[in-house]
């Protein structure tokens, strides 16, 4: 009998911290991989987005800014503001040219996102789906363009702007917005 209460004084019962130690740290790793991807697109501080309900994050492409001062593709400045409010014509020269020297840039960032594309029908047609009408919208993707600007910029800027992205052969244009939650 001695020995049975000897034995349990020494079996003290203690906490098995590892379990608990995996547990912190899958959390750190989890919290440091998903609080970086909060937007896609960054605004720069000299540029108030509007505010939209929008579903889907913009896709990294070309990004044209328009600020109260300057117009900027890829954050290199093409001309100023004022400029392209004075201006009479609606396709702006200098805008277009600066486009079009980039598509070589939106072109490899679409053909990255092809192959995405492309494993993701090649799965689905091999689960027997036709996705032949997919397939051929697919590789007629034309570049496309970003556009950042603020919220105080007349339309009439805009538009020159999309005319001219237009004409450089940026058919899908995207304007940015800040997301705000949903109304339903």
């Amino acid at each position: 009998m001695k020995r049975m209460a000897r034995s349990r004084k020494r079996k003290t019962p203690g906490m098995n911290l590892t379990s608990l130690m995996d547990v912190f740290t899958i959390l750190v790793f989890f919290l440091l991989t998903n609080s970086s991807s909060n937007e896609a697109i960054e605004a720069p501080k000299v540029i108030t987005l509007p505010d939209s309900v929008v579903e889907s994050k913009p896709r990294e492409t070309v990004t044209l800014m328009v600020t109260h001062d300057e117009v900027l593709i890829e954050a290199k400045p093409v001309m100023t503001t004022e400029e392209l409010f004075q201006s009479e014509t609606l396709v702006i020269e200098a805008i277009q040219q600066a486009m079009i020297a980039e598509v070589g840039k939106a072109m490899t960032m679409a053909d990255s996102e092809l192959e995405e594309a492309k494993a993701a029908l090649a799965e689905r047609a091999a689960a027997g789906e036709d996705v032949t009408a997919e397939a051929a919208a697919l590789l007629a993707e034309p570049p496309e363009v970003n556009i950042l600007a603020d919220r105080t910029v007349p339309f009439s800027i805009l538009k020159k702007v999309m005319s001219s992205c237009t004409n450089a052969g940026y058919t899908r244009i995207s304007l940015a917005v800040i997301q705000k939650a949903s109304q339903s």
